[in-house]
Formats: C-alpha cells, structure tokens, sequence
C-alpha cells in the first residue's frame, strides 16, 4: 500500500490506521465503507462485487484493529457473513497488543430473527452479539441469547447511541461499522461516526444503487477532516 497524502511513500496498514482513542468516553467508531467512482455503495445488491484483492486486504486490515466489529442484519443477510477471521500475523499483533485472537461481530436487528444455528453463529471463535430492541418478541430474544451475547439498546428501534454505550461498558473501545448503507446513516445521524475509511473502488455503476449513506441526513455541521489518502492496486 501507497500513501499519497499527506507523505508519499509505501506504508504498512497496520501503523497508517492504528488504534483509535475514546471519544467523551464512549468508544470510537470507524466506519468503513466502498463506493465506485460515481458512488454506488454496491452492484447487484452486493458491495462485494465492488471490491478487489487490495480492498479486501484492507477490510481484514481495520477488523485486526478493532475491539467488535458492528453490521446491520439486512448485510449480512445479503453479504454472506461468516464468522469473523484473521490470517496467522494479524493474530499475532493482536496477541502483542492484547486483544483476543479474532473481534466478535455485532448484529444490529430489531426483529432479533435471525439463522441461529447457521455457521455465524455455529461456528464463531468469539461468542457474537446480537443488538436489538425490547420490541423483539420475548422468544426470539431467548433464542438469540442461546448463542450470541443479547444488547437491548432501545425500545421501539435500535438505538445505535445506547448500542454504542453498550459496547463500551462490555470493554469494546474501538468498534468497526461495515454497514451496510442504512446502518450508516444512523450512525451519521447520531454523529457517532469518528473515521471514515471509504475505498474508492475504480468502476463506473450507474443505474440507482445506493449511496454509502442511506437514511436520516446527517447533521449540517458533520463536516469531516481529510487525514490521508493510500492507493493499492487502482483503489
């Protein structure tokens, strides 16, 4: 990987993101997103399909960096997701920086309806989370505790401002936001996102994909920072 701004040169991953500090003492989010030049968040319905073996790269990159990683129920649905995996090295650094061997993942679901006994939750080295709301029926509630750790944050929705208060009190000081687009928003919403690290995948989309943000408007004054810019492999 290539740093271009604010030093040219090549860098390690790792040192250019780092670990993130609280914020006003609840933990800090890094949102990580893809969009394609024109700024569809995906192709197909997947943005899967829009990245490629650097952006993949740097996806495994920020999950070694956090403490949990947060996704809505509707992309992992539709994304695929497995359980949460590290390659040998990035076990190791985390090992050296006391962190477990690999993040649980967090599922934000209102309904808590979930594939209980399919491989994310089988099959997870870390005991996943399951975010949800007192609405959920009280079944499902008891179903996802079978094998995921349950956070009630909100009543009527999820509360992702509660959700993220959550996190920290169960010792979570840097959480990861991979979406998808409605997650996103909120989060924007809540002016709770700390980092936003968008790949710019080189494709044109057209059509009427989402953007990266797809929900209520962020806040008039959410005016963000330009802290780097790294390139690999065209992205």
């Amino acid at each position: 990987m290539r740093a271009l701004f604010p030093d040219a040169g090549d860098v390690d991953p790792l040192d250019a993101y780092g670990r993130l500090e609280r914020v006003d003492g609840r933990p800090t989010v890094r949102l990580n997103m893809i969009a394609s030049v024109d700024g569809a968040a995906y192709v197909a319905g997947r943005s899967g399909s829009l990245g490629g073996t650097a952006d993949k790269n740097l996806f495994a990159t920020l999950r070694a960096l956090a403490d949990v990683i947060v996704v809505g129920a509707a992309t992992m649905r539709v994304e695929g997701y497995g359980p949460a995996r590290l390659a040998d090295a990035a076990r190791e650094w985390r090992r050296e920086s006391g962190l477990g061997p690999v993040p649980p993942i967090a599922v934000v679901t209102r309904a808590c309806r979930l594939e209980w006994r399919s491989p994310f939750f089988a099959e997870a080295e870390q005991r996943p989370i399951v975010i949800t709301a007192a609405c959920a029926l009280a079944a499902d509630r008891a179903a996802a505790g079978e094998v995921a750790d349950v956070v009630v944050a909100g009543d009527e929705g999820v509360d992702l401002c509660r959700a993220v208060r959550c996190l920290g009190e169960l010792g979570h000081d840097n959480v990861l936001a991979e979406g998808g687009p409605g997650i996103a928003a909120q989060l924007a919403a809540d002016d709770l996102v700390d980092e936003l690290c968008l790949t710019v995948s080189p494709m044109l989309v057209g059509g009427d994909a989402r953007r990266i943000l797809s929900g209520p408007a962020a806040l008039s004054d959410n005016r963000l920072e330009l802290t780097r810019v790294l390139t690999a492999d065209g992205y």
